[in-house]
């Protein structure tokens, strides 16, 4: 999926030879929450076209977003120890930094800030 934002879709020019990104190590888990997230979709699908009880499908959304933020906050987690401490040791922090917390305010709904912590 292309972005016009170069930042989000490719490591720094110098270091783009030997880039990885830090998730790769949690990869497989990662995969598997992913697998499970699949199936409480399909879940609650199914619940809605079963036209089960209200209460009961808006318990398994919650369980959904859970899910879904328990495997944002380990991505998060491995590109703040990762990504970001290696721009950080080849003096390119700043920019980095940023992102995340634009990525955090967003997935917060915090409205963005119009100028970005090093302006």
């Amino acid at each position: 999926m292309p972005t016009d934002d170069p930042i989000r879709t490719h490591p720094p020019d110098h270091a783009a030879a030997s880039f990885r990104h830090s998730y790769t190590k949690d990869k497989a888990q990662l995969l598997r929450r992913l697998s499970r997230i699949e199936g409480q979709v399909r879940g609650i699908s199914r619940m809605i076209e079963r036209e089960e009880y209200c209460v009961d499908i808006l318990q398994q959304t919650s369980a959904l977003r859970a899910a879904v933020d328990s495997l944002a906050v380990m991505v998060l987690e491995d590109h703040v120890q990762g990504c970001v401490r290696t721009a950080a040791e080849q003096g390119d922090a700043e920019r980095y930094i940023d992102e995340v917390v634009d990525v955090v305010r967003r997935t917060l709904g915090r409205p963005l800030r119009g100028t970005t912590r090093s302006s």
